[in-house]
């Protein structure tokens, strides 16, 4: 990842109100939830959350699909993953118990789903 997409998503996620947002979208998972829904839960105006949600979308955060009427929107989970890989990747200067905490919450919380096997960075290399 360049430094200029970390600076432009993490720019998005520093405000109360869209970090709110991108927080709910991550509990709700892929499915993600259609745009009056967010702008209800959050109690905020469309409009307002209109502007929320295009700035995360433009950040590369979010992204969105229309379902009939609705638009729903969702975490982009790759570029969530990318900008974490991208602060950690430098991490514990070769001392693993440093981010061993952040280890431990991303596998605990994001299981691969049965069946598909994650990629290994030695796996990645092969290809």
């Amino acid at each position: 990842m360049e430094t200029t997409d970390a600076v432009k998503r993490l720019s998005a996620l520093a405000q109360d109100a869209r970090l709110e947002v991108f927080r709910l979208l991550v509990k709700a998972g892929p499915e993600g939830l259609a745009a009056g829904e967010i702008a209800r839960s959050l109690e905020t105006a469309a409009n307002t959350m209109s502007a929320q949600l295009l700035i995360l979308a433009n950040a590369g955060l979010i992204r969105a699909r229309r379902e009939g009427r609705s638009i729903i929107y969702f975490v982009d989970f790759a570029a969530m993953s990318d900008l974490l890989i991208f602060l950690t990747e430098d991490c514990c200067g070769g001392r693993a118990e440093v981010c061993a905490p952040l280890a431990a919450i991303a596998t605990s919380c994001c299981k691969p789903s049965k069946g598909l096997r994650r990629e290994t960075p030695a796996r990645a290399h092969r290809r």
